[in-house]
């Protein structure tokens, strides 16, 4: 990189240094909002033992679900994974580690992450096994389970639009989980649909200041629909 322009020429580069046994956030949900061509080049890389963390674990044969078919994955931290048949089975012949996550409590555990608090209370989970091993607190007569933040060694993240110096804004629904997300990684990576010169985005429509990224790259999306629903006639 030169100055403060984060664009990279290769996937490559792009995911230089990311090695085996380390920990990767992944954002989007389901197929939508997921940094595909990021995915692909780990499949390439051949990392193995790593420790991912999604909301969901892609479908059989995209997204992370790539990642899981070559078995570099061997711990998923998730919420919903209903959509992935592989998963299911390395989960239970328990050749997978899972560490299902309310869907709430995990954006708030990424969201901690990478705003430097190490851990906080929440109600959702006590008395389930998602509360065994972990401290509790009552407070004001309501029982709280600690739950710690999380952050990773690489954040992988997908932007609808950024500037070179990694400013970036999100599309809708695309947004989810990719702004905390890109907080909460050591190393940020971007893959982005448009990228363009700064000065270009609306300082008001910034979602993610370019302080938390470190890579750029442009992408080029397959855009899967995951379960494609249509109006009878």
């Amino acid at each position: 990189m030169a100055g403060l322009n984060k664009l990279v020429a290769s996937y490559e580069e792009a995911l230089e240094g990311l090695t085996d046994n380390m920990t990767v956030m992944v954002g989007g949900f389901g197929l939508c909002g997921i940094p595909e061509g990021l995915i692909a080049q780990m499949v390439k890389n051949g990392a193995k033992g790593l420790t991912a963390i999604s909301n969901n674990a892609g479908v059989d044969d995209f997204g992370l679900g790539l990642l899981l078919k070559s078995r570099q994955i061997s711990t998923m931290i998730a919420s919903y994974v209903g959509e992935n048949a592989t998963f299911e089975q390395q989960m239970l012949s328990g050749e997978l580690n899972v560490i299902l996550t309310p869907q709430g409590t995990l954006a708030e555990k990424i969201r901690a992450g990478g705003a430097g608090i190490p851990a906080f209370f929440t109600a959702t989970g006590y008395g389930t096994p998602v509360a065994e091993g972990k401290e509790t607190r009552e407070i004001n007569g309501r029982h709280y389970v600690l739950e710690p933040a999380l952050t990773a060694d690489f954040a992988l993240v997908r932007a609808w639009k950024a500037d070179t110096m990694g400013n970036l804004v999100f599309r809708k629904t695309a947004a989810n989980f990719n702004p905390m997300m890109a907080t909460a990684g050591k190393i940020t990576v971007v893959e982005a649909e448009h990228i363009v010169e700064p000065g270009e985005l609306d300082p008001d429509h910034i979602h993610t200041p370019g302080i938390y990224v470190d890579r750029l790259i442009q992408g080029t999306f397959e855009k899967r629909i995951e379960q494609r629903t249509v109006k009878s006639k």
